[in-house]
């Protein structure tokens, strides 16, 4: 049974969706870039009502080229657990955190994977890695298929979150190809940029863990906010 991670959170009623099916953990995108895009007073208002209604679920923020001090100060600030950095940042970014950040890499070749893997390994953080899909002008999010078989080299030596182009048809043969520590989605489980599908959610979430939770199918999903 595979992690699932869904990201790209921008509202209470997909978080709580994500987390009725089955969801282990959430990520909120904070480069303003993104279509994704939402706030730290906007992120913190929600993983806030998390709290309140003792909803447990591992929480991660996406960072692109913000200083350490700057991500130490909002993991904080939004009760977050762990940073993605999706950007250009250096392995000394990561050892500044501290254990609290692992690093999404795009290889184009197992050339430049290899030389990814030697400088960004996090062994304090697990997981270690996210493999992305590569792309000249974007930092993730196009919903484009990666390589699987650079991510099943890379799943060989560490626990890796597997992104890029999944969705719920496709979720189940990536983990068998390349068998990461966890997967991650935006896109593919969306009505439209932003905006989660609950059944897509669900499908991805059963597809990925090979099970899934009867009991959740009676939950309200739009539940009152």
């Amino acid at each position: 049974m595979r992690i699932v991670k869904i990201c790209g959170i921008t509202s209470l009623t997909d978080a709580l969706n994500a987390i009725d099916a089955g969801a282990d953990f959430l990520g909120f995108n904070f480069y303003p870039g993104s279509r994704r895009y939402i706030s730290l007073h906007q992120c913190y208002q929600i993983t806030n009502e998390l709290a309140r209604r003792d909803r447990q679920i591992g929480l991660v923020g996406v960072f692109v080229n913000q200083s350490p001090e700057y991500i130490q100060k909002a993991l904080d600030y939004c009760g977050l657990n762990l940073a993605q950095l999706h950007g250009d940042e250096k392995k000394a970014s990561l050892n500044l955190l501290k254990g609290r950040a692992y690093k999404a890499i795009r290889p184009r070749n197992q050339e430049e994977l290899t030389q990814l893997l030697s400088q960004f390994d996090s062994p304090q953080c697990t997981p270690q890695l996210l493999i992305d899909t590569y792309q000249n002008s974007t930092y993730g999010g196009s919903g484009q298929t990666g390589d699987w078989e650079l991510a099943r080299i890379a799943a060989q030596q560490y626990p890796i979150f597997l992104a890029g182009g999944l969705h719920p048809e496709n979720v189940a043969n990536a983990i068998r190809l390349t068998q990461p520590w966890g997967v991650d989605v935006a896109s593919g489980v969306e009505s439209q940029p932003g905006i989660k599908d609950f059944q897509k959610m669900k499908a991805f979430i059963k597809n990925a863990k090979g099970n899934y939770d009867e009991s959740t199918k009676n939950q309200n999903h739009n539940p009152a906010i």
